[in-house]
């Protein structure tokens, strides 16, 4: 106010501490130009401009530093997320990786075991076939060397024959069925020989032998006959016996032979991995020697043929007719050899 009141002013010097301080702004209208001092207000008024644009920029700048200051937080919350999903993609990759790997090796593990356990069963199951083949081999040689009488065609196709079913190897598709047959002079050796072979077959497996003698159910009925004969092999098989003997297969009444159709079929036999043996004694004295196998294997058939078929034998639903010998007759002849007579027979095995 007193400066308003002045007519004149000298000169003010240009104080930096001054020009924060607020000018003043007047109304008082401006000196003429050209006049030899300074306008007081014309400097002010500067003053104020100048003040005004240098706090203006300041406050731009602060506002910008502010803001910079402000998003850098706002940035790294947002990069924090990003980066934390990524690890978190990196962490479940590696995760599957590692399972993956875990599973691999397991299933090579198990495979490895897997086929040492096989192996090693193989292995096993190999060392006991051996000891059975050669158990029953032996057997076999001592039989050879005490029937000295015998074709040498029924100790090969024999001991051919019955170790096919003792290699466990050999998948069992049908039990093994021999038919041995021997003129009235060999009914000795025709009993005590299939005993014997039964029994090597049976002990080379650490089991026992089924014997039937058709001789005592000679005269007993058809059905009967068949029902206990369907049992003992039945039940004889089921606890684990090898093989069966029937002697006298010729005297078994004709109706009740026709079990043996469950016990000797191809395909469809109720045991596969036994063996049946069976005797047929002849009527005639003795075989000839230069008989071939196929003229043997034609003797029988035509002996059993009479006998069951004969008019000696009752009609009746188990009776045999031609189709049903026929029928018979293709699942016991596998193998039919001849016995001969021997001199001197051993006690054991010839009950």
């Amino acid at each position: 106010c007193l400066l308003a009141g002045s007519s004149s002013i000298p000169f003010l010097p240009e104080n930096p501490v001054k020009e924060k301080a607020k000018p003043y702004d007047s109304n008082e209208p401006e000196k003429p130009a050209g006049h030899h001092q300074p306008n007081i207000y014309t400097v002010l008024k500067e003053r104020k401009v100048d003040f005004l644009e240098k706090n203006q920029e300041h406050h731009s700048t602060t506002s910008q530093s502010r803001s910079k200051f402000q998003d850098q937080p706002s940035k790294g919350k947002q990069s924090k997320p990003l980066a934390k999903s990524d690890g978190e993609l990196q962490r479940g990759f590696h995760k599957s990786w590692t399972l993956l790997l875990v599973l691999l090796i397991s299933v090579l593990l198990l495979y490895v075991l897997w086929s040492g356990m096989l192996s090693l069963l193989d292995a096993t199951s190999s060392s006991r076939d051996t000891q059975i083949l050669q158990a029953f081999r032996d057997r076999m040689k001592k039989l050879k060397n005490t029937y000295q009488s015998q074709d040498p065609n029924l100790w090969k196709r024999t001991r051919v024959f019955l170790e096919k079913h003792l290699n466990a190897s050999h998948l069992h598709l049908e039990p093994a069925i021999l038919l041995f047959t021997a003129g009235q002079e060999g009914e000795k050796a025709l009993r005590c020989l299939s005993n014997e072979i039964a029994n090597a077959f049976a002990l080379s497996q650490n089991a026992t032998t089924i014997k039937i003698d058709g001789a005592d159910k000679a005269t007993l009925d058809s059905d009967v006959v068949k029902l206990e004969v369907d049992n003992e092999l039945s039940f004889g098989f089921s606890e684990g016996k090898k093989v069966a003997v029937v002697h006298r297969f010729e005297l078994l009444p004709a109706g009740s032979t026709l079990i043996f159709y469950k016990y000797c079929d191809h395909e469809n036999a109720a045991f596969k991995d036994v063996a049946l043996l069976l005797t047929v004694l002849l009527d005639e004295q003795s075989l000839r020697k230069s008989l071939t196998l196929q003229e043997i294997e034609e003797k029988v058939r035509d002996f059993l043929w009479a006998k069951f078929t004969s008019s000696d034998v009752p009609p009746s639903y188990n009776s045999m007719d031609t189709d049903k010998l026929s029928g018979l007759w293709s699942r016991i002849s596998h193998l039919v050899l001849p016995v001969w007579p021997e001199k001197a027979l051993p006690v054991e095995g010839c009950t």
